[in-house]
């Protein structure tokens, strides 16, 4: 996903109420068990961040702010939420500063990102990851904060969140998840929802078997060009027995096929479980002589693995969102489409 098409989805979705041949000594490789932070409670403070795009609006910084009161919670603004550097949030120091400072601020229960866009692989290297070790709490979104939560769960075992920025839409469904795993200490069974409508069969939000089966894994993903971006840095864990979850948004098929490539090539695709693609939004060729389709892609790199697969999980640029726990073992069913978690993801 390209910067500027990421940023211009995020922003209307503000504005609308939406929101291994590079094997590295210094990856995790799973030793222990996962660190899990403490759940959230009402009347805790979080910190809200902006570590990648910019917004240039007023309004997304109000709805964000009031969705996380409505949730009863306290807000807390970064020194830095909205400062500019060119089309970022401020300069990679002030943007990396505002999450260590929050993880040093014990008065900080949780950590949201705002938005994404792009730049948070450009802070990976200015994280103090031995504080986040030391002070473990949520730290939450998607899009291209995917890099972050990568990142700290590889450097420091800490369970992360893929689950909506601050801004996204926080409906009853995505909320209704949000609140399950980080409030509740849950361990729900992620399932689309079946809505047939006036309709004889379900139309939207069908799920698709690429392999049948069933995997057990630690799951580990998020957005799919994000993640290629960061492949042969030591910002990723090792893949072995994991459960890779993907999403995309306004790329083209062939961009899609390259990063598909990409993660054949690297040896990721070979250690893993198993893979869930969720949806790839806005993913239309432009024209040309002709294109492959998502499907056709998703189908060319996954059934070869022999691996249990599924795509339509209710997971990327998408009004409905799961919350999904980086570092939580689950089980996938890719006849049912569904993701069990098989432990709570907090304390």
């Amino acid at each position: 996903m390209t910067s500027v098409s990421r940023r211009n989805f995020v922003k209307l979705a503000s504005i609308a109420g939406l929101a291994m041949p590079f094997v590295s000594m210094n990856f995790s490789f799973d030793k222990n068990k996962p660190m899990k932070p403490k759940a959230l409670q009402e009347g805790d403070t979080v910190g809200l961040i902006s570590p990648a795009g910019a917004i240039y609006e007023s309004l997304p910084f109000q709805l964000a702010t009031e969705a996380l009161e409505a949730m009863g919670l306290k807000v807390k603004p970064s020194r830095f939420l909205k400062a500019r550097y060119g089309h970022l949030a401020g300069t990679d120091k002030e943007r990396a500063s505002e999450i260590n400072e929050f993880f040093a601020d014990d008065t900080v229960k949780a950590i949201i990102a705002i938005r994404g866009g792009s730049g948070c692989a450009r802070i990976l290297d200015l994280l103090d990851y031995n504080l986040i070790k030391k002070t473990p709490k949520i730290i939450a979104g998607y899009s291209d904060i995917t890099a972050l939560l990568l990142a700290i769960y590889s450097q420091t075992d800490l369970v992360t969140f893929h689950a909506p920025v601050a801004s996204s839409t926080w409906n009853s469904f995505s909320y209704g998840h949000f609140k399950k795993i980080l409030f509740e200490k849950e361990s729900p069974l992620l399932q689309n929802p079946e809505r047939k409508g006036d309709n004889l069969v379900q139309t939207e939000d069908r799920i698709q078997t690429i392999r049948s089966g069933k995997a057990k894994g630690i799951l580990v993903g998020g957005n799919l060009s994000v993640l290629t971006g960061i492949v042969g840095s030591r910002y990723l864990p090792n893949w072995k027995n994991k459960i890779l979850f993907l999403e995309e948004v306004n790329e083209e098929p062939y961009r899609v096929d390259r990063m598909f490539s990409q993660l054949k090539l690297a040896g990721i695709l070979q250690e893993v479980s198993g893979v869930v693609f969720g949806k790839c939004t806005n993913c239309k060729p432009s024209g040309g002589y002709g294109s492959l389709t998502v499907d056709e892609i998703l189908h060319d790199y996954l059934y070869p693995l022999d691996i249990p697969a599924f795509q339509g999980t209710m997971i990327g640029h998408i009004a409905n969102q799961f919350t999904i726990p980086i570092g939580i073992e689950a089980e996938i069913d890719t006849d049912k489409g569904t993701i069990q978690l098989l432990h709570s993801a907090v304390e």
